[in-house]
C-alpha cells in the first residue's frame, strides 16, 4: 500500500477508476490520501464506475444514495441525470442539490430541445421532473392527454421537408407510411426502417424505401444525407488509401488511432451532446461499435446491395419502455419492423424542426424549403 500511495496522483486515480462503486467507496476511507484524491473534482475517479454503472441498465444499489457522500463532485450528478432511468431517479435515488444552471445543463442534455415548451420560466428543476414524470408516464401507459397530436418530419425526395402531425392516440407510422408510399407509387417497395439515434428516453427512427432506381428521378438525396453524414464518408476515402486495421466501412471517429492525419475541411463535426446519446449511440453522428448502430449497412452513395433511398422518409421519435430493447420477433434486432412491431413500440413523441437540427445540425442547409403541414406550403 505504500509503494501505491507513492505514485503520481494523477496515476492513482486513474488506477481507482477501474473499481467498482462500492469498491471505490470503500477504499476511499482507507487513508486521509485516498480520501483526498477521490474527493478531488479534476481527479475524479468517480466517472468511470458511474458510467459503467448507468451503460449496463441496472444501476448499482450503491448509486442510489451517492449524493449523501461528501467525497463524490457534485458534478457527478449531471452526467447520472442525464442518462439514468426515469424510474431510478424518480423512485429510488437521493438526489442532490444543485445550482438553476446546474438543472437547465441536466434537462438540455437529456430532452429534445422541443421539449423545451414544458419550461415555464422560472424552475429549470421542476421543469426537469416534470417532463421526466411525463416520459414515465408515458412509457408505461397509453395516456395521451398531455400530447393529443404527434408530430412528425418527412424529408422529400425533392429537398423540401414537411412538419405533419397525427393523432397520439391512434400513432401507427407503419400506416402513415404506408399511405405516404401509395401516394407515391411506391406499395411494391418493402418498408425500411432505420435506428438513427438512441437518447435516454426516447429513439429517433427513419422509415424510408430502398431500390434501384431506373432514373434519378426517384432518388432521396436528403436520405442519405441524414443517414451518412456528409464529410464523415469523405472521411471513409481518406482511410481506404491509408494501410489500416480492417474497420469494414464504419466511419471512426476523430480519437481513434487509424483516424487520417488529412481531413477535407467539410469535416467539423463533433459528438452530440445536447441532448447526450445513449452509451449505444455515444459517438453519434460517428459510428458506435456495439450492433445497435446499423445506419453503416452500405457505402458510398448507396446502401446493402447497391440500394438507394428512393421517395420520402418519415422521421418520427419513439418513447422508451421497459421492453423496447426486447426482440419482438423473427426480424434482425434493431433493424426494420423489430423496431416498431411488438411490445412497448406504440408509444411516440413529437419531433419538430428544432429537434431535427439537434439531431442532424447539416441537414438545416440541406433541406431547401421547410414546410408547416402537408403541402407545397410557404418557405419559413
Amino acid at each position: 500500500m505504500s509503494s501505491f500511495l507513492t505514485l503520481p496522483v494523477e496515476l492513482i486515480a486513474d488506477i481507482l477508476s477501474e473499481l467498482d462503486l462500492e469498491s471505490l467507496i470503500t477504499i476511499s476511507y482507507l487513508s486521509r490520501r485516498l480520501n483526498n484524491i477521490v474527493s478531488d473534482p479534476a481527479l475524479n475517479p468517480w466517472r468511470q464506475p458511474i458510467f459503467r454503472s448507468l451503460r449496463s441498465g441496472k444501476e448499482e444499489s450503491s448509486l442510489r444514495h451517492l449524493s449523501v457522500r461528501k467525497i463524490v463532485p457534485r458534478h457527478n450528478w449531471i452526467e447520472i441525470l442525464t442518462l439514468a432511468s426515469p424510474s431510478f431517479i424518480l423512485l429510488e435515488a437521493t438526489l442532490p442539490n444543485l445550482k438553476s444552471e446546474e438543472w437547465e445543463e441536466c434537462f438540455n442534455r437529456r430532452f429534445l430541445p422541443g421539449w423545451r415548451k414544458w419550461y415555464k420560466g422560472s424552475n429549470w428543476k421542476a421543469a426537469y421532473f416534470e417532463v421526466l414524470f411525463r416520459v414515465y408516464h408515458r412509457s408505461r401507459t397509453s395516456c395521451t392527454s398531455d400530447e393529443a397530436w404527434t408530430k412528425y418530419i418527412v424529408l422529400n425526395r425533392n429537398g423540401t421537408a414537411n412538419e405533419l402531425e397525427a393523432s397520439s392516440r391512434g400513432f401507427n407510422p407503419l400506416a402513415i407510411f404506408n399511405e405516404m408510399k401509395l401516394q407515391n407509387n411506391l406499395m411494391h417497395l418493402e418498408t425500411r426502417i432505420r435506428l438513427v439515434v438512441e437518447l435516454a428516453d426516447v429513439r429517433i427512427l427513419a422509415l424510408g424505401t430502398l431500390n434501384h432506381p431506373r432514373s434519378t428521378l426517384t432518388v432521396n438525396p436528403n436520405a442519405h444525407t441524414f443517414l451518412h453524414p456528409p464529410g464523415i464518408e469523405d472521411l471513409q476515402a481518406l482511410r481506404n488509401n491509408r494501410v489500416v486495421t480492417d474497420h469494414g466501412v464504419y466511419p471512426l471517429g476523430p480519437d481513434s488511432p487509424d483516424y487520417p492525419g488529412l481531413c477535407p475541411p467539410s469535416i467539423d463535426f463533433t459528438r452530440m451532446t445536447h441532448p447526450l446519446p445513449a452509451p449505444s449511440h455515444q459517438n453519434y453522428p460517428w459510428f458506435t461499435p456495439g450492433g445497435t448502430d446499423k445506419r453503416w449497412l452500405g457505402s458510398g452513395e448507396v446502401e446493402e446491395e447497391g440500394l438507394k433511398w428512393v421517395g420520402g422518409l418519415m422521421i418520427i421519435a419513439q418513447v422508451l419502455t421497459p421492453k423496447v430493447h426486447e426482440l419482438g420477433g423473427d426480424w434482425l434486432p434493431f433493424q426494420d419492423l423489430d423496431l416498431v412491431v411488438g411490445a412497448g413500440r406504440q408509444q411516440y413523441a413529437s419531433l419538430v424542426w428544432k429537434d431535427l437540427w439537434a439531431i442532424a445540425p447539416w441537414m438545416e442547409e440541406r433541406i431547401t424549403k421547410r414546410i408547416d403541414g402537408p403541402g407545397l406550403g410557404i418557405p419559413i
